[in-house]
């Protein structure tokens, strides 16, 4: 089965092509760096040629409300359109926890805009909902930086490693398409300020974190249900405290 990976050289794209290939999969890992542009559509048919299954793993280079959006819908239908004429079979897509509960954040918007592309298209599809990763605590610290301040909400999260989102991604695209959700969350709760102030601490960030109910996440004011999991999710087994001590190595 050949399997193309829009996104495919980024920190998940790259893990799920490799746990494909051991998998016996024929994976094309599609990238602007490989001649595979969704924005323009270049390279398009030529990559998505006899492919069963497409996974978008693109994301925009800007997270501005404008730039975001218009990234999602005009990558959004070129690649669903191709991937029509192509005859592909099923569109996976990563996607984000809580994209319908937050309209304020432009990110959210954009992402939510994407879904709805995907469910519309008439091409058989699974989307995984996923929260937020491990790795990307600091981006969040840089978001929210003032100075030698971050400020961030005590609102509750259920972070997950990447290596675990790429095991589930990876059962989903050699399953049968959903034609829903599907959403996927670390083990465990924290407060997001003192997630990234631990985050911070184990990388000598000598930024200092503060709590704010009403500070603002990518645009957001959250409350505790905000980027969890629904009742039902698929669970990560990678504690915070295990990826942390291994990162420390």
């Amino acid at each position: 089965m050949k399997i193309v990976v829009i996104g495919g050289t980024g920190l998940i794209g790259s893990k799920l092509v490799k746990l494909l290939r051991q998998r016996g999969q024929e994976v094309l890992a599609a990238s602007p760096d490989s001649g595979v542009n969704t924005l323009t559509g270049e390279g398009l048919a030529e990559a998505l040629a006899g492919a069963q299954v497409v996974v978008d793993l693109a994301n925009s280079p800007s997270f501005e409300d404008a730039a975001v959006l218009r990234f999602f819908e005009t990558a959004g239908r070129n690649l669903l359109a191709a991937e029509a004429t192509a005859g592909v079979r099923h569109h996976v897509a990563l996607s984000v926890v809580g994209a319908d509960r937050l309209p304020e954040s432009g990110y959210l918007r954009a992402k939510l805009a994407q879904e709805r592309l995907i469910e519309t298209s008439g091409i058989p599809y699974t989307i995984l909902r996923s929260t937020q990763f491990f790795e990307f605590m600091a981006r969040i610290a840089d978001s929210a930086t003032d100075g030698s301040q971050v400020r961030l909400p005590t609102a509750l999260v259920q972070p997950i490693v990447s290596d675990d989102v790429v095991a589930v991604l990876a059962d989903l695209v050699l399953g049968p398409p959903v034609n829903g959700r599907v959403e996927v969350a670390g083990p465990d709760k924290f407060q997001l300020d003192e997630l990234v102030r631990r985050v911070l601490d184990y990388r000598n960030d000598t930024r200092t974190v503060t709590g704010d109910s009403h500070a603002r996440y990518f645009g957001a004011e959250l409350n505790d249900d905000s980027l969890v999991p629904g009742m039902q999710h698929r669970l990560g087994t990678t504690r915070f405290e295990i990826w942390l001590r291994a990162a420390r190595q």
